[in-house]
């Protein structure tokens, strides 16, 4: 099966099947090519990394070279443009921000070169999601500034597919849209994938009725814990597929047919794993923070990026695709990890076991200081009206003991885009 794209399917399937050597020699040839390219006009880059001997002869030289911090691409500027863009302004054609959930929005640019890698990197997750060119895709979202829709709607129309844009519209609208124009996959949140089907369910609306056979979700964790995904596949009666992106990295991850985790897309993307507990490199499963060096992007290059994205690596699963995989797909935070009582807590763990509770609609947590010692608080809406059934097993499954308070149903907030039901007021 081909595609009018930068590469076939089967370039791509090759591709996945290199053992760690020639992926190795690939990768070095993409990393060379991607600093000739950006050095010295880059200056954030040339500044950062002085007199560097081109090329590189190994890839363990690029543990050498410094670490880039999001922090460092966040300038204080008045248009809030991100530090590290290569060329005058006029040669890019795509403007996007970042989220905003940690901070102020950064703008980031794109060149059409860097547009098109977007493309073509955004067609190993569809072909993970076995999209062809008779699907018709719903994008289940406004069309704002955020990258990752624009750029999924994109790979769609390059792929053949009828793109159905969802933008400007309430649920029960899209909800209308999804049966007018038999969409057969979504793209959404997983947050919002639950949203619509709460909203149907309120009005009679049966969505595992609809065409809709697959859904891609991304921006959160959710599509690779599994108590989310089998509540999104249940309600839709669809198939849900991972996928993972930064608008200043690119879109590196996409999940496995079973929702086990998530595969790197290691061909675009090179990715280092520091272990959490020593900062060196992890070993195989090793709790690690994902770095990040984009190969294909050379007007808003990321070079050894600290994603603050925590995963446990393994290099040596069973299959086709040799791509390194992330168990679980990715497990939280750097920065949202709690200590309480001695144990390390992740949100989305907490999620995992809130999500088991088909009674549990929405919830909120919120954690706190106590002296030195975290606190988190959970806010569930509970159809049983029974939170203590849910600390009990919060208390089970973890070890520890958390206060659940009941919420009046309808009363958390909702999302459409990234869920923020994790409060940090530490």
């Amino acid at each position: 099966m081909e595609f009018m794209i930068g590469t076939t399917w089967q370039q791509r399937r090759d591709l996945e099947g290199l053992d760690r050597a020639a992926l190795a020699e690939h990768q070095l040839t993409r990393l060379n090519r991607l600093l000739e390219a950006i050095l010295p006009a880059n200056h954030f880059y040339a500044e950062k990394f002085g007199q560097l001997d081109l090329p590189l002869a190994s890839l363990d030289q690029l543990a050498e070279l410094p670490f880039t911090f999001k922090d460092e691409l966040a300038q204080q500027r008045d248009d809030a443009l991100a530090a590290n863009h290569t060329f005058p302004l006029d040669q890019y054609v795509r403007f996007h921000q970042t989220s905003g959930t940690r901070g102020r929005p950064m703008v980031v640019l794109d060149t059409a070169d860097d547009w098109q890698w977007w493309i073509d990197s955004w067609q190993f997750v569809l072909d993970a999601a076995d999209l062809k060119p008779s699907d018709r895709a719903m994008m289940a979202f406004s069309f704002g500034p955020f990258i990752g829709f624009w750029s999924a709607c994109d790979a769609a129309v390059a792929r053949g597919l009828l793109v159905v844009p969802g933008g400007g519209m309430n649920t029960l609208a899209r909800l209308e849209l999804l049966r007018t124009s038999e969409a057969t996959v979504v793209f959404c949140t997983p947050t919002y994938a639950l949203h619509v089907a709460e909203v149907a369910a309120e009005h009679q609306i049966d969505v595992a009725a609809l065409a809709v056979r697959k859904l891609i979700v991304a921006g959160e964790p959710g599509g690779s814990v599994s108590t989310v995904r089998e509540r999104i596949e249940q309600a839709w009666g669809a198939a849900v597929l991972d996928h993972s992106g930064a608008t200043e990295v690119g879109p590196w991850g996409y999940g496995d047919h079973e929702g086990n985790g998530l595969y790197v897309l290691e061909s675009e993307f090179i990715a280092e794993m520091l272990s959490v507990e020593t900062g060196r490199p992890a070993t195989e499963g090793e709790l690690s923070e994902i770095v990040i060096t984009s190969l294909g992007r050379v007007g808003s290059p990321v070079i050894r990026y600290r994603s603050g994205d925590l995963v446990r690596p393994t290099w040596t699963r069973a299959g086709d695709n040799r791509f390194v995989f992330l168990e679980g797909g990715v497990l939280g935070r750097t920065d949202d990890m709690m200590v309480i009582r001695g144990v390390n807590i992740f949100p989305a763990a907490v999620e995992q076991i809130l999500r088991s509770f088909p009674e549990v609609v929405e919830y909120r947590m919120t954690a706190t200081k106590d002296a030195e010692m975290d606190r988190l608080r959970v806010e569930i809406e509970d159809r049983l009206d029974q939170p203590q059934r849910v600390a009990e097993e919060l208390r089970l499954r973890l070890g520890l003991k958390i206060e659940v308070t009941a919420a009046t149903l309808g009363s958390l907030p909702r999302f459409e885009g990234k869920g923020r039901r994790f409060i940090d007021n530490r």
